[in-house]
């Protein structure tokens, strides 16, 4: 156990967040995505939501400030988005100053970028559409 860091946060999902650079994406996946047959870089956090997740790795992780830092699924043809989902996720990045604008695309346009992803977390999420794409940053000089 370490100090500061959240218990959600697996050996596993540390270890990557530390190997990723700038501008590499991760993803954040609910229950249902196909992570294992895109990227061969999974990792499992069962049980466990994305935004608890998010909540847990944002204060380590430094989003692109350059380019569209969060990406999350568009609803297909006929479907309709939860709303309530994003609101939730940005929540748990930016608390109570959301601020953050989310890029939506295309469900195969997603499964494109899950294929060149650094890594997928794949979540006990149940929430429909409930996938993000986080792109990190430069960390700041202290």
């Amino acid at each position: 156990m370490l100090k500061n860091i959240s218990p959600l946060i697996s050996p596993e999902l540390l270890k990557v967040l530390a190997e990723m650079g700038h501008g590499d994406e991760i993803i954040f996946a609910d229950a249902h995505f196909p992570g294992h047959a895109l990227n061969n870089n999974v990792i499992r956090a069962d049980g466990l939501g994305v935004d608890q997740l998010l909540k847990a790795v944002i204060p380590l992780f430094e989003l692109d400030s350059y380019a569209p830092p969060l990406i999350m699924m568009a609803a297909a043809e006929g479907d309709e988005l939860d709303l309530s989902v994003e609101k939730k996720y940005c929540h748990a990045l930016f608390g109570d100053n959301p601020g953050q604008d989310i890029l939506r695309i295309g469900r195969y346009e997603f499964y494109d970028r899950a294929q060149s992803a650094f890594a997928v977390v794949m979540t006990g999420e149940t929430a429909k559409y409930g996938n993000i794409i986080l792109k990190k940053g430069v960390t700041p000089a202290t």
